[in-house]
């Protein structure tokens, strides 16, 4: 895995990656949940960019501990990077099952119509797509909607906290 791209540390270019990817994949996961035609038109480009984020995390973190380890023997011990560090380790189990989340999503719109809609509408939308077999019940689809922000939600909510904590840890101090 890469450590260093064209002579910089390769952490703070691929970073920006998992940075644009996580959130997107996030938006586009809440969306397919609870709106049907933003699932229709997305298909499986919401779990597709949640996979490339969930790829990059892993190489992206090994490319931090190694500019930790780099810095450590430069600089000595900095609370700060280490703290950094702590909670970037953790990302990856938040990036898996915003993965699983929207594979779920996309998966279960394939199989059922996601939606509360009436008998009427139901049989409409399935004879002009010829895609839903059978709807699940508002509950269940309510259900799916409300793990899939929550998931969302943390997920980037957590990564919010790590990049902060990276940027305190470079930045911190030095702007007055």
């Amino acid at each position: 895995m890469p450590t260093v791209i064209n002579g910089l540390p390769a952490h703070i270019l691929l970073i920006h990656i998992v940075i644009v990817l996580v959130p997107l994949g996030a938006l586009f996961t809440v969306l397919s949940a609870v709106w049907p035609a933003a699932r229709a038109k997305l298909g499986f480009v919401s779990p597709l960019t949640c996979l490339i984020a969930l790829v990059f995390v892993p190489i992206t973190t090994h490319a931090g501990t190694w500019l930790r380890d780099h810095l450590r023997a430069q600089q000595g011990d900095n609370p700060a990077i280490d703290r950094h560090a702590n909670l970037g380790g953790t990302f990856l189990i938040y990036a898996l099952g915003l993965f699983i989340v929207s594979a779920g999503v996309w998966w279960l719109g394939r199989m059922f119509e996601l939606t509360g809609t009436t008998t009427a509408t139901r049989t409409e939308t399935a004879t002009a797509t010829a895609a839903a077999t059978k709807a699940l019940p508002q509950w269940a689809s309510i259900l799916i909607a409300v793990v899939a922000v929550a998931v969302s939600a943390v997920t980037v909510w957590q990564l919010y906290r790590i990049g902060d904590s990276g940027s305190h840890a470079v930045w911190g101090g030095i702007v007055k």
